[in-house]
C-alpha cells in the first residue's frame, strides 16, 4: 500500500497517520473464510448515517473501520466517539487519526443525547479518542455526556469505553461519579506486546483503573477486551484473564485483530473459531459473568443484548 501526500495544492492533505508514513509495509496473511461481513447498503444503515451526520457526530464504527458497521447501523446501533476524531496516541493497531486534536465542542453532549433519542436506543455505547492534551483527559466531558443522555433518555442504559487517563489524577473518579451502567476500558493485548502494539499505555495501570472503578462503585459493571492475532501466546491470554478477574472485571471480549492498512501492525495469525470457543469456555470457568469471544467480536458489538444478559447473570448469582 502506498500513502500519497499532496505536495502540489495550496493546502496539502495531511496523512491520516503521519507517524506511520515512512514505515515499511507490514504484510498480513490472506483472510480466512470465517472473516466475512455484509456490505453496508441497507435502508437502516442509511438512516443511521443521516442521524449521525445531522448531529455532527463522530463514530468509532467509521473511524476505526469496524467490520460490523453494516450489521449494527442497519439496526440503528451506533457507537459515538466523543472529543473529536483525532487521537493523541499512535497505537500500532488503530485506524483513528493521530495528531493534535482541536478544542472540545461544548454542545457535543447534547448532540449525542439527541442522536440517542432519535435512534431510539435502549442501550448506548460512548467512547472517545485519547486526549492527553487535556488536564483531565476528557473526564468532565464524559461525565457531561452521560448526564445529557440521562436527562434526554432517562430509560437508556449507558456504556462507556474510556481511555486510560494515564497521569490524570482524579479523572477516573469524575467519570465513575456520573454512574455509567457499564465502564469499559480495553487492555487491547497481552503485556509482552505493549511496547510494539500500545506503546503509550501501561498494562498494570489499566488493570488498576478497572479495579478502582469497582472500589468506587461496586454496582457499576466493568468490562475489558483484547485482540488476538498480534503475536501473543495462549498462556499469555489466560494470564490476562486472571489479571482481570483479580480486578473483579465482569465482562471480557476477545476478537480477531484485523490490519487497517499495511502501515499498521501485521496480523501474525488468524485465530480459528474453535480456539475462540475454547477461550470463552476458560473465561467462564474463571468467573466472568459475561464473555464474548469470536473472530468478529468487538467491544460494542451486540452491546445492548450483552448488557441484558450481563444484568441477568448478576441477578442469578445474587440468588
Amino acid at each position: 500500500m502506498v500513502v500519497v501526500v499532496d505536495t502540489v495544492s495550496a493546502t496539502p492533505l495531511r496523512p491520516r497517520h503521519p507517524e506511520k508514513v515512512n514505515r515499511p509495509d507490514a504484510l498480513s496473511p490472506p483472510k480466512p473464510d470465517w472473516i466475512r461481513v455484509r456490505a453496508p447498503n441497507t435502508r437502516g444503515y442509511a438512516d443511521t448515517r443521516q442521524i449521525v451526520r445531522e448531529n455532527g457526530l463522530v463514530t468509532v464504527c467509521e473511524e476505526a473501520g469496524c467490520p460490523n458497521i453494516g450489521e449494527c447501523w442497519d439496526k440503528k446501533h451506533a457507537t459515538f466517539m466523543i472529543m473529536g476524531d483525532t487521537c493523541t496516541r499512535a497505537c500500532a493497531f488503530c485506524n483513528v487519526k493521530t495528531g493534535m486534536p482541536g478544542a472540545l465542542d461544548a454542545l457535543e453532549p447534547e448532540h449525542v443525547a439527541e442522536a440517542t433519542f432519535k435512534l431510539g436506543l435502549a442501550h448506548i455505547v460512548i467512547t472517545s479518542v485519547d486526549r492527553d492534551d487535556l488536564a483531565d483527559g476528557g473526564a468532565a466531558h464524559f461525565a457531561q455526556t452521560i448526564g445529557a443522555i440521562r436527562a434526554r433518555c432517562p430509560t437508556t442504559t449507558i456504556e462507556i469505553l474510556t481511555p486510560d487517563f494515564l497521569r490524570k489524577e482524579g479523572a477516573l473518579e469524575v467519570v465513575a461519579a456520573a454512574k455509567p451502567d457499564v465502564f469499559n476500558h480495553n487492555l487491547e493485548t497481552v503485556p509482552s506486546r505493549y511496547l510494539n502494539v500500545r506503546p503509550g499505555a501501561r498494562y498494570f495501570h489499566s488493570i488498576r483503573l478497572l479495579q478502582r472503578v469497582k472500589e468506587i462503585d461496586p454496582a457499576i459493571f466493568t468490562k475489558s477486551g483484547i485482540m488476538v492475532g498480534l503475536g501473543e501466546e495462549r498462556h499469555e491470554v489466560l494470564q490476562v484473564m486472571d489479571d482481570l478477574r483479580s480486578a473483579d472485571v465482569d465482562f471480557l471480549t476477545i476478537g480477531q485483530y484485523l490490519q487497517p492498512t499495511r502501515k499498521h501492525h501485521a496480523v501474525m495469525r488468524y485465530v480459528t473459531p474453535d480456539e475462540f470457543l475454547g477461550y470463552e469456555k476458560v473465561a467462564y470457568a474463571k468467573g466472568f459473568l459475561m464473555v464474548s469471544a469470536s473472530p468478529l467480536t468487538r467491544s460494542s458489538h451486540h452491546a445492548g443484548d450483552d448488557f441484558a444478559r450481563l444484568r441477568a447473570a448478576r441477578a442469578a448469582l445474587a440468588g
